[in-house]
């Protein structure tokens, strides 16, 4: 078990560098939102990262305040420290799994000329972090996703992602998160950069326009041009509001759906697209569209 006051001490050395921190619970997951805090799936309006909780929302509770950063530490002390990685930090840290492959993977790369030596984390678990400096633009986890990654046994964390850092404990094993000596964070190499980028997919089907699907009811004289403004309002909305506009938009396809202006799987088929077009991730869109329905009273 690690050592409260230490892992203080280190939290404000990570503060201080500008990485905003945040405690994770013992088992390394995030720890539960309090009574008065929604999931996202629940309710995408509850803004996360301005809610004041101290634990709650995951790494969006992560902070560079001193005294926050206490008063995290003094809620959750027998927990894991962690960064939120991505533009947030200047990070995107590569995640090599021994047990699953990571080793031959991560090799294979440095032979390649992808991995630089940089600076890094010996694991609890015997894996290995490799900080790169954020390169400024979007940068996606690639965790648990398909045509994206490095390789068996690697993962991304950057952009909506986060690490342990040293000198958390691993709760398994009981051996701690150790940085390697004398080892400087480096720029990732454009080829690193494109190699993390996912996979493009093939483009989502046509939204539905068509007189068969879009009808003149409820008043609605022209439902087309407002199912229309719906989704390009999603289209356009700027990084940090997608979530929030896609539910303000399900709200009002849904009040279409109600009046039989459109049906109701062509809506959330419409919506569901919207959201992709968007980078919006398959739960978030789930999440939104659920919640603007069930706001206008319909099942989704």
């Amino acid at each position: 078990m690690h050592d409260t006051t230490t892992l203080l001490a280190a939290a404000l050395d990570y503060a201080a560098r500008g990485w905003p921190v945040f405690m994770l619970a013992r088992s390394k997951r995030p720890v539960a939102n309090c009574p008065d805090c929604p999931k996202a799936e629940e309710d995408p309006t509850h803004d996360q990262e301005a809610c004041p909780c101290l634990t709650c929302h995951n790494f969006y509770a992560a902070t560079t305040d001193p005294d926050r950063i206490a008063a995290i530490l003094n809620a959750v002390p027998r927990g894991q420290l962690a960064l939120r990685t991505g533009a947030a930090s200047g990070t995107v840290v590569v995640d090599v799994d021994p047990a699953h492959g990571g080793r031959d993977t991560m090799n294979g790369l440095i032979a390649d000329g992808l991995l630089p030596p940089t600076a890094y984390v010996v694991t609890g678990s015997g894996g290995l972090h490799l900080y790169y400096r954020h390169p400024g633009q979007r940068m996606a986890c690639s965790q648990g996703k398909t045509g994206q990654g490095l390789g068996p046994g690697i993962d991304v964390k950057a952009d909506g992602g986060y690490v342990v850092l040293p000198p958390s404990v691993h709760p398994r094993t009981g051996r701690p998160y150790r940085w390697a000596p004398r080892r400087e964070m480096q720029e990732m190499p454009p080829a690193l950069v494109t190699a993390c980028q996912p996979v493009t997919p093939a483009p989502p089907p046509a939204l539905p326009h068509s007189p068969t699907t879009i009808r003149a009811a409820g008043g609605i004289s022209c439902p087309d041009r407002l199912l229309a403004a719906h989704l390009d309002a999603v289209a356009t909305a700027t990084e940090g509001t997608r979530r929030t506009t896609l539910y303000g938009a399900a709200r009002g396809v849904a009040r279409m759906v109600k009046v039989d202006a459109i049906s109701h799987d062509d809506a959330i088929a419409a919506l569901t697209t919207a959201g992709r077009q968007a980078d919006q991730t398959d739960r978030d869109i789930r999440a939104a569209i659920r919640g603007g329905f069930r706001a206008e009273g319909l099942a989704a």
